[in-house]
């Protein structure tokens, strides 16, 4: 068995980023959460912190923190099952989300959940599973349908994206329409290294691969602005552009060559129970906003 005073103050300390602020969060000294990470780390032969500003976890920390978000939704639940006589413990819920789902239609979604906190990675759509295969998140939003093991899987239907830009960039760039020779002179705009949208529309419309030269802006609300803007041209969720398109202040680059992403939402198994009205409420919203699963 772990030590439930270890696991709170592993958590803390995390959460907090610091020893010092996982003292304050515990009302104990310092050096109490200190020796309480120490004895776990001695008795499990690992480092679980790695002792920078903020402090961050290893694998195995990241690992140990997700059991201890697990056990607290856990108790979370059983204490409404015992209608109150439980204490019903701040547990942050770790969630993977692409940033596109969150600034477009998922943020909703998890403000019509009372009771959680919630820590948030920002990933990649495509890469959103590796945290839950990895074991540092409870939950997440994934492309396509692959379902990671030990999950339950939710298809919720595809975010649509809209190659757009501003009409004064569409007319320098693309006077002679969108081609591979424009593509590949044309400021682009990309998310971060991981983001591949623009690259798979590209080879899409053109049949051929380009090399895009492009702006990295880690930012969804950002994409929009900066396309209206004229920095670049980008791929943006439906929804987030329909009144830019409908005023003129974007553009639509091609029209009929729109970029449909499939989405999941997964759940170990384990933690179904709990997340059950956060679940329901994920696959509302995206019933509500995204095109259906065919």
């Amino acid at each position: 068995m772990i030590d439930t005073h270890a696991l709170m103050a592993l958590s803390a300390v995390l959460r907090s980023g610091s020893f010092e602020g996982a003292a304050a969060e515990l009302n104990i000294t310092q050096s109490a959460v200190s020796q309480r990470v120490k004895a776990l780390e001695e008795r499990l032969g690992t480092v679980l912190i790695r002792r920078t500003r903020p402090a961050s976890a290893t694998r195995a920390g990241a690992r140990l923190l997700r059991h201890a978000e697990e056990v607290g939704l856990l108790e979370k639940t059983l204490a409404a099952d015992l209608k109150g006589l439980l204490p019903d413990p701040a547990t942050p819920l770790r969630i993977a989300v692409n940033a596109d789902s969150l600034a477009s239609w998922a943020m909703p979604a998890l403000a019509a959940v009372p009771g959680f906190l919630y820590h948030l990675e920002i990933d990649d759509q495509d890469h959103s599973a590796d945290w839950l295969k990895r074991g540092e998140v409870s939950a997440a939003v994934t492309a396509g349908e692959s379902v990671v093991p030990g999950c339950d899987a939710f298809p919720l239907g595809s975010l649509r994206y809209i190659a757009t830009c501003a009409p004064d960039f569409a007319a320098t760039w693309f006077a002679d329409g969108v081609t591979a020779e424009a593509l590949a002179k044309a400021p682009a705009l990309t998310f971060n290294s991981k983001d591949r949208l623009q690259q798979r529309w590209a080879e899409q419309i053109t049949g051929s691969k380009i090399a895009l030269p492009t702006h990295f802006l880690a930012s969804s609300h950002g994409f929009v602005d900066a396309a209206k803007l004229g920095i670049g041209w980008g791929l943006n969720p439906e929804m987030m552009v329909e009144q830019p398109l409908a005023e003129g202040s974007l553009v639509a680059l091609a029209p009929n060559q729109v970029f449909d992403t499939p989405l999941s939402w997964q759940v170990p198994r384990q933690m179904a129970e709990p997340l059950r009205p956060l679940t329901r409420a994920i696959r509302k919203a995206a019933a509500a906003h995204l095109i259906p699963a065919k």
